[in-house]
């Protein structure tokens, strides 16, 4: 079996009855920049609810069939219906249904990689889902025609793929600076100190802030908690939690303090998101 082709199959799923799903793990080109691609299609009439706790994804939908019903950090309404979009970083949980005719392909980016692919500064995409043809024009909506003309999920994923790729190959480098600080922040858990990142670049913190949410769309605080809570919801669903050693590991203050940011992040207690 061609190296491509194992890589594809061992990382595809599908689950019978309700809807299908595959997933693919991009080549080393797109390293650092897409963390997956994912085809779904549901399979089954029905109501379908998912709930994405706040991440570092930035993703970009393309659909093909019906649109989703996307609330950031509420119950969507009969105004929260998204079809191809991109959406930003967003702080907290991000309710989304869908009602058995769904079809898309998701890219997955890194805050970094999205920055570059999508040629603007994050903070227009944050809190926000914004419309295919809006963040990629023309460009989108042609590539929207192919992957809905495509003939399975092998070929729209090459087909994504190489359009990432493509236009990777003009877009400009991340700054230096913003660079280094995300990639502190990541490696720390979220536990480095901001005032720190901002003296070892000769910055105030109110400099980095502003630069660093403009590139990224949230502050280097924000992105903090976001990478603490990852990291404790991670510890708890590796162990029999114990829920003050996990927040003294993660950097919390106390346990209140995790749980006020669990409950702020995905809309519910630790215990709760635990044992899903």
């Amino acid at each position: 079996m061609p190296i491509e082709m194992q890589r594809r199959t061992e990382q595809d799923r599908s689950i019978s009855g309700r809807f299908e799903m595959r997933r693919l793990l991009p080549g080393p080109a797109l390293e650092g920049v897409v963390t997956d691609i994912c085809g779904y299609r549901e399979t089954a009439a029905g109501h379908f609810c998912n709930v994405e706790y706040a991440s570092l994804t930035v993703p970009l939908v393309i659909s093909f069939a019906d649109p989703f019903a996307i609330g950031l950090g509420k119950a969507p309404d009969d105004n929260d219906r998204f079809a191809s979009f991109a959406a930003g970083l967003f702080a907290g949980p991000v309710m989304i249904e869908s009602f058995g005719a769904a079809c898309c392909v998701q890219i997955n980016f890194t805050p970094l990689g999205a920055r570059r692919f999508f040629r603007l500064p994050m903070s227009e995409l944050t809190d926000s889902m914004v419309v295919l043809d809006d963040v990629l024009g023309i460009e989108g909506m042609a590539l929207r025609e192919r992957l809905g003309n495509a003939p399975d999920w092998t070929a729209r994923f090459d087909l994504a793929e190489a359009f990432v790729t493509a236009r990777l190959a003009s877009a400009a480098e991340t700054p230096p600076e913003i660079a280094w600080a995300y990639d502190r922040i990541v490696t720390s858990g979220g536990r480095t100190r901001i005032a720190s990142l901002a003296e070892r670049l000769g910055w105030s913190r109110k400099h980095l802030a502003g630069s660093f949410s403009n590139a990224i769309g949230i502050g280097p605080k924000t992105m903090s908690r976001i990478v603490r809570f990852n990291r404790a919801l991670g510890l708890s669903r590796q162990q029999t939690a114990d829920w003050a050693d996990i927040a003294a590991d993660c950097g919390y203050a106390d346990q209140a303090h995790l749980v006020r940011e669990f409950r702020e992040l995905a809309g519910e207690t630790p215990t709760a998101l635990s044992v899903r």
